[in-house]
């Protein structure tokens, strides 16, 4: 065995000393905060049923707020992740159409397996609807918060699509303005959202164990809430680099493949509205 090593390769031959592990100080936190918060929901959602039983001796105000740390963990965590991976060395990175390319195929994909996640979702909401409806007492879906709410998503596309259309054409001011209403717009319906929560839970009571509507009622709304959430995440990071400088009309390929993610989203919501608001509202 050769003992000619360079003074870098640790001992090892190429490719080998690619892999070569670096200290632990210099590996990254964020992957570590985010599992933490995820695997944290899980947690909450355990301490919510486990707290629900007559004999339960575990605080009911535990679930939330255990639950409410977590998504908060998650969401900073994803933050932290993604801006230091993509957004520090921005500029030291060359333009690569072939990486873009990569990219959008990449979202396009990942798009696939949520679309397949929702799908099963909804496939138990269809079984149980095509049974005898209602399935027991439902709230009043079909009020004006949704439909406020709905204006309000939509709302956020539009000023989204208006600001990728900005940077392709090099209009900075117009492109920094549209990403800035559109998550002004999208906190707003993660807002309501939780509004609309309070009200069902609080005043009528509908909560995730009233029946089988209320598990695919929460199940869906909150699978859908926590994509918004995350959708919130990634407008920030691109909105944070928008205001750094970052972005041209030649680089711009993570605004495209974020647009694609809300898109997804926006349309979902329309989904779920005719399928769950209006069409469990249909012979209540």
């Amino acid at each position: 065995m050769s003992t000619d090593h360079g003074g870098d390769d640790h001992g090892h031959h190429l490719p080998a000393v690619e892999d070569w592990p670096r200290g632990f100080g210099e590996a990254s936190w964020w992957p570590f905060i985010t599992a933490l918060g995820a695997g944290g929901i899980y947690l909450g959602a355990a301490l919510f049923i486990v707290s629900g039983g007559s004999d339960s001796t575990i605080n009911p105000m535990i679930a939330p707020l255990a639950t409410a740390a977590s998504v908060g963990a998650f969401l900073f965590g994803l933050y932290g992740w993604v801006y230091h991976a993509f957004v520090t060395e921005f500029w030291s990175s060359g333009a690569n159409e072939k990486t873009a390319s990569a990219l959008r195929w990449g979202m396009i994909a990942f798009l696939g397996s949520e679309l397949a996640t929702f799908g099963a979702v909804f496939t138990y909401y269809f079984f149980i609807r095509a049974g005898t409806w209602p399935p027991g007492e439902l709230p009043h879906l079909t009020g004006s918060l949704v439909i406020i709410n709905t204006a309000i998503l939509v709302a956020s596309s539009l000023t989204l699509h208006w600001a990728h259309v900005a940077i392709r054409n090099d209009n900075r001011r117009k492109f920094v303005l549209g990403l800035l209403s559109t998550l002004v717009l999208g906190l707003v319906f993660i807002g309501g959202q939780v509004y609309e929560y309070y009200e069902f839970i609080v005043h009528t009571q509908f909560t995730v164990t009233s029946g089988l509507f209320g598990s695919a009622f929460y199940g869906l709304t909150g699978l859908h809430g926590l994509h918004v959430s995350l959708g919130g995440v990634l407008l920030a990071v691109v909105t944070i680099r928008a205001l750094a400088g970052q972005y041209s009309a030649e680089r711009h390929v993570s605004i495209s493949t974020v647009s694609m993610y809300w898109h997804f989203v926006d349309v979902v919501w329309i989904f779920l509205v005719v399928v769950l608001y209006l069409g469990g509202s249909l012979g209540a």
